[in-house]
C-alpha cells in the first residue's frame, strides 16, 4: 500500500495543515474586520453626510465665504510662521426655492416671506359652541424650528385648539378632461400630532365661492392628506361624486392604506404627499415618494360609485306562517320508563375508609388562645366577645380532624333531565329575505375621474396641537414636473435632515450610556472573532511526521511493510539454510555431534546475515529519507 507522506519534524505542520489555517484565518480575519470595518464606516458617515454631489445642489453665497479682518490674500507667508490648527469655517448653505417648471395650476414655497395671494376666513362655524366657532387660528410664514436649511421657510399653523382656514386661488381652474391630475406638499409635525388634521381641500369652482367664508360646509372636490386623532392614523383620499339622476353629491372614501403611516406623524422630519388622479380611473396615494394606496375609483372606494342595480323590496314582508328552524324537537318521542331524573349527579363513596388517626373530636378552628379582649370593648353595645378563631395546632400532623364525611363521585346512574332527541324539520322553508326589486336610483358612472373643475386650494383645520409646518404645494398635470418641483424641494430638504441626523457610532454610544450592557454586546462584537482565530489556529492537534507530506512527493512505500516483508524473507531463508543443513548431515551419516555443530553454525551464519541486512536496510531508508526530503539533510553516519 502506497501513501503520500511528508518528511518533516513532528514539531511543523504541512503545507495542507497551513492551508487549511490559513483558510480559517482569512474567513474569521474578514469577520474580525468587517465588525471592525462596520464601525469605522460608520464613523466616517457620522462625519461626512453631506457628499460633494449634495453640496453642488445647494447655493452658497459669495457673501457667506468671509474672510477675518486680519486676512490679506496679497500678503506673502511667513515661512516661519507656526501654522494655523483651525480648520478654517464651512461655508454658509443657504436654501434656495424652487421653481415651477412646465405645465401647472399652482406652486407655493412661502420663502417671500408673505401670506400674499392667501386668503385667511373671516367666518364662523354653524353647530359649534360660540366660543370655539369663529375661523380665528394663527398662521405665520417663517422657518422650521430645527431647519437644517437656513433661508427655507413655510406656512405654520400657529395655535391649538381653534379653528383655522386659509385658501388661495389656482392660477386657472383645474377641468377634468384627457391629463391627469397632480397633488403635492409637505408637512412637518415639529411638536408631534395629538389630534388634529393636516389635509387639503381642491375647493369646487362655483360662482358664489367667496374664500374669506370658506367654512367646513363650503364644496369641495377632493380632499386629501393626514388626519390622526388618538391611536388612529389617516391618509385621507375623498372626492365628491354628482348623482347623475338626483344631482347630489356623496362623498367616496379610499380604502385604508396598508402601510404603516405611523412614523410620518411622529419622527419630526418633512414628509412629501402626493395624489395622482388618471383618466382611467387609477389614483395612487405616495408618501416620500413611495406608494402607500393605490386602486381604482369603480372598486375601492366606500360607498361604491355606482349603485347596485337591484335593492330588496322595502315592502316585502316575512309571512306570519314562515318556518327558519332547521331542526326541531322530535313530537313522537317518549321519556324511557327507567329514566329517573331525580337521580343525583354525584354519590358519597362508598369504598372510601377514613384514614387512621383522624381526630373526631377536634374541631378544624379554635379561638386564638394568645387573643385579648379590647379594653375598650362594650358587651353591651359590641355583645359577647369572641377570641378570633385560627387553625388547631393538633390538627397539623393528623390526617384531618372534625367529623369525617366520605368523598363524592359521580353518579353512573345521573341522567338527568330528559328531552326529545332533535330531528330535521319537515317544514323548514329556509331564512327568509325580501324579494328583489329593479334599483329606482340605479345609474352607471363608468368616468367618475371627470369630477367637478375646481379653482382653489384650501386648509380647514382644527389641531390640539401647534406648529404644524406646511411648504411646497405644486399641482399639476405633468408627472415630470412635478417630480422635478419635489426634488428640487422636498429632497434637498431630506438630504440635508438626513445629513444632521448622528451617526450609527454616536447612535451605538447613546444606546450605552442608557442601557450600559450593550458595551458588552460590543466588545464581543469585535473581539468574538479574535478569539476565535486564536482557538482554530494555535491549539490544532499535532500530526506525526508520517502524515506530514509535500504537495509535490511522489507517493512512497510504506517503510513498515517494506521492513515486515524483509523479516519474513530472512526467516524464511533460515529455515531454509537449517533445513539444509540438516539434510546433508542425514546423508553424510555424521554423529549426532556433528550435526549440531552444523546447525549451530548455521545459525550463527543466518545471525550474521540478519545483523547485516538490518545494517545495510536501515542505511538505504536513511538515505532514502534523506534524499527525499531535502528540508531537514543530517550528515550521513561514517
Amino acid at each position: 500500500m502506497f501513501v503520500t507522506s511528508c518528511a518533516t519534524p513532528s514539531n511543523q505542520r504541512c503545507p495542507r495543515a497551513r492551508d487549511m489555517c490559513g483558510g480559517r484565518v482569512a474567513l474569521l480575519l474578514s469577520l474580525g474586520l468587517l465588525s471592525l470595518g462596520l464601525l469605522g464606516v460608520s464613523a466616517q458617515l457620522e462625519d461626512d453626510h453631506m457628499t460633494m454631489e449634495d453640496l453642488n445642489d445647494l447655493d452658497v453665497e459669495d457673501e457667506d465665504l468671509e474672510l477675518a479682518p486680519d486676512m490679506d490674500l496679497d500678503q506673502d507667508e511667513d515661512p516661519s510662521a507656526a501654522p494655523e490648527t483651525t480648520a478654517p469655517p464651512a461655508p454658509k448653505v443657504t436654501y434656495k426655492a424652487p421653481e415651477p417648471r412646465g405645465e401647472h395650476y399652482f406652486a407655493e414655497a412661502f420663502d417671500r416671506d408673505t401670506l400674499d395671494g392667501w386668503v385667511l376666513s373671516s367666518a364662523k362655524k354653524e353647530d359649534t359652541d360660540e366660543d370655539i366657532a369663529k375661523y380665528d387660528g394663527k398662521w405665520a410664514v417663517e422657518e422650521m424650528r430645527d431647519t437644517k436649511l437656513p433661508g427655507d421657510k413655510g406656512l405654520v399653523l400657529k395655535s391649538r385648539a381653534k379653528h383655522h382656514a386659509i385658501s388661495a386661488q389656482l392660477l386657472r381652474p383645474f377641468s377634468f378632461t384627457t391629463k391627469p391630475l397632480i397633488v403635492q406638499y409637505e408637512v412637518n409635525f415639529q411638536s408631534g400630532i395629538d389630534c388634529g388634521g393636516a389635509y387639503v381641500k381642491l375647493l369646487t369652482q362655483t360662482p358664489d365661492l367667496d374664500l374669506a367664508q370658506f367654512v367646513d360646509k363650503t364644496p369641495y372636490t377632493i380632499m386629501f392628506g393626514p388626519d390622526k386623532c388618538g391611536e388612529d392614523y389617516k391618509l385621507h383620499f375623498i372626492f365628491r361624486h354628482k348623482n347623475p339622476k338626483t344631482g347630489e353629491f356623496e362623498e367616496k372614501h379610499a380604502k385604508k392604506p396598508d402601510a404603516d403611516l405611523r412614523t410620518y406623524y411622529t419622527d419630526k422630519k418633512s414628509h412629501l404627499y402626493t395624489l395622482v388622479l388618471n383618466p382611467d380611473n387609477s389614483f395612487e396615494v405616495l408618501v416620500d415618494q413611495t406608494v402607500v394606496n393605490s386602486g381604482n375609483l369603480l372598486t375601492d372606494m366606500t360607498p361604491p360609485v355606482n349603485p347596485a342595480a337591484e335593492i330588496e323590496d322595502p315592502d316585502d314582508h316575512k309571512p306570519e306562517d314562515w318556518d327558519e328552524r332547521a331542526k326541531i324537537q322530535d313530537p313522537d318521542a317518549t321519556k324511557p320508563e327507567d329514566w329517573d331524573e331525580d337521580a343525583p349527579a354525584q354519590v358519597p363513596d362508598e369504598a372510601a375508609v377514613k384514614p387512621e388517626g383522624w381526630l373526631d373530636d377536634e374541631p378544624e378552628y379554635i379561638g386564638d388562645p394568645d387573643a385579648l379582649k379590647p379594653d375598650d370593648w362594650d358587651e353591651d353595645m359590641d355583645g359577647e366577645w369572641e377570641a378570633p378563631q385560627v387553625p388547631n395546632p393538633k390538627c397539623e400532623t393528623a390526617p384531618g380532624c372534625g367529623e369525617w364525611k366520605r368523598p363524592m363521585v359521580d353518579n353512573p346512574n345521573y341522567k338527568g333531565k330528559w328531552k326529545s332527541p332533535m330531528i330535521d324539520n319537515p317544514n323548514y322553508q329556509g331564512v327568509w329575505k325580501p324579494r328583489k326589486i329593479a334599483n329606482p336610483a340605479f345609474f352607471e358612472d363608468l368616468e367618475p375621474f371627470k369630477m367637478s373643475a375646481f379653482s382653489a386650494v384650501g386648509l380647514e383645520l382644527w389641531s390640539m396641537t401647534s406648529e404644524i409646518f406646511f411648504d411646497n404645494f405644486f399641482i399639476t398635470d405633468d408627472r415630470n414636473t412635478a417630480d422635478q418641483w419635489a426634488s428640487e424641494g422636498w429632497a434637498l430638504k431630506k438630504t440635508a435632515e438626513s445629513a444632521a441626523e448622528p451617526g450609527l457610532v454616536t447612535q451605538m454610544r447613546s444606546a450605552a450610556e442608557e442601557r450600559p450592557w450593550l458595551w458588552v454586546v460590543y466588545v464581543l462584537t469585535v473581539a468574538l472573532p479574535l478569539v476565535l482565530i486564536i482557538v482554530f489556529c494555535c491549539t490544532g492537534k499535532k500530526k506525526t511526521p508520517a502524515a506530514d507530506y509535500k504537495k509535490t512527493d511522489e507517493p512512497q512505500p510504506d517503510v513498515k511493510e517494506e521492513e515486515e516483508g524483509e523479516e519474513e524473507e530472512e526467516e524464511e531463508a533460515g529455515a531454509e539454510a537449517a533445513a539444509a543443513a540438516a539434510t546433508a548431515a542425514q546423508e553424510d551419516k555424521s554423529s549426532p555431534e556433528e550435526a549440531e555443530e552444523a546447525e549451530e553454525g548455521a545459525e550463527e551464519a543466518d545471525d550474521d546475515k540478519t545483523e547485516e541486512k538490518d545494517t545495510e536496510n536501515e542505511e538505504k531508508l536513511e538515505e532514502d529519507i534523506l534524499r527525499r526530503s531535502p528540508r531537514n539533510r543530517r550528515p550521513r553516519k561514517d
